[in-house]
């Protein structure tokens, strides 16, 4: 299975940036791994909030395969603890997927369209985080994920 990141707009923050390269590196060695990052919209200023979900959703789906399976990163997605996301993880690799992906979506979320491709939502936190911040914790996860499911000592119970 390959799991993909898709987020718009790209991260300036260098440190950031180290950090994410960091656990990318160490999730290499559990999985096939690819950040995707769609650039950010041209002139938003004068586009409504739907428009910009709407054009911004076009992106998104243009990069989507029929049978990939897509998991939106949504405030009002179901909260999992680390243990259950690396359970979910380790159910979607028994379902035989081939590519899972995950979205992070703008700034005003995800266009209707989106929903209705998506196959699911997880929701990090009930905590608002910048989208920077949410490539960085989500990588993480996946990789304490996967340390989980092979027993190393990074996750402590």
């Amino acid at each position: 299975m390959q799991i993909k990141l898709i987020a718009i707009g790209k991260t300036d923050n260098k440190n950031l940036i180290a950090l994410i390269e960091d656990y990318k590196k160490r999730l290499s060695f559990y999985i096939k791994f690819e950040l995707e990052i769609l650039p950010d919209l041209k002139k938003v200023k004068h586009l409504s909030e739907a428009q910009q979900k709407e054009k911004e959703g076009e992106l998104i789906l243009a990069k989507i395969q029929t049978s990939d399976v897509l998991i939106l990163l949504d405030e009002n997605g179901k909260q999992l603890d680390s243990v259950a996301f690396s359970s979910y993880l380790q159910k979607q690799m028994n379902a035989g997927i081939k590519t899972l992906i995950f979205i992070i979506g703008g700034p005003y979320g995800f266009s209707d369209a989106v929903y209705k491709r998506a196959n699911g939502k997880i929701g990090l936190s009930k905590m608002t985080f910048s989208h920077q911040m949410v490539r960085l914790f989500f990588i993480e996860q996946l990789y304490r994920g996967f340390t989980i499911l092979k027993n190393e000592p990074y996750h402590h119970r």
